[in-house]
């Protein structure tokens, strides 16, 4: 069964929390939205400044976080390191993001996920992340010089990869990885801070804030 919506892919779309182009998630999320009449339960916006040094890249959104709030990593378990350790560094405005209304503010720093749309049992096929890589690819683009993507395990750094034309297979992932893409454009990566991972202590929080401050201090070191 194809993604593709009506349209079909258009990677030069501009992101919308309208869109439907992968018929399946589409489907997927009016079915949640049945279930849950106050969820978001649509495409997510990414959330932060355009212009931003570090992108964050993560899967999709969770079920009862980003899906429930529309904003990126908001009310799930992942989000509890991930804000925590932003705002631990200077790159969020608190440690806690439970609501998308609350006042957290990221500083030189954006949250995104590889597919805006929650995908039933959190896996997205490879085709809704190809079609969905066109909003990825934008958002890298508009990336400022001496800038860092910060892939939240393999799915996203495939996905960062397939937004710059560039092999997987030159860029193994890897947790605590650096890979130069170009001279103004490093991707570093991590296993995602999710429930799973957290608990089963294969990504701990010192873990994780050892690849966020290398970023930090390898961005301050550039200016």
């Amino acid at each position: 069964m194809t993604a593709r919506g009506a349209d079909g892919p258009d990677p030069h779309q501009s992101f919308s929390t309208t869109c439907r182009r992968c018929a399946r998630l589409a489907r997927h999320l009016a079915h949640i939205r049945a279930q849950y009449a106050g969820y978001h339960a649509r495409p997510v916006a990414p959330f932060g400044p355009g212009r931003a040094r570090i992108l964050v890249v993560g899967l999709a959104p969770g079920k009862h976080g980003a899906n429930r709030t529309g904003r990126p990593f908001t009310g799930d378990y992942a989000g509890i390191l991930l804000y925590e350790t932003l705002h631990r560094y200077g790159l969020a405005s608190q440690a806690m993001a439970i609501d998308a209304q609350d006042a957290m503010q990221l500083v030189d720093c954006r949250v995104t996920n590889a597919v805006k749309c929650l995908p039933p049992e959190n896996k997205p096929t490879a085709d809704e992340v190809r079609i969905c890589n066109g909003y990825l690819r934008d958002e890298i683009a508009a990336l400022p010089d001496r800038a860092a993507i910060l892939a939240l395990g393999t799915v996203a750094h495939r996905a960062v990869l397939m937004a710059l034309g560039l092999r997987v297979a030159a860029y193994p992932f890897a947790h605590g990885q650096r890979h130069a893409l170009r001279a103004s454009l490093a991707l570093y990566d991590s296993y995602h801070c999710s429930r799973y991972n957290t608990q089963t202590r294969r990504l701990t929080r010192e873990m994780f804030r050892g690849v966020v401050a290398r970023i930090v201090a390898e961005l301050e070191g550039a200016r």
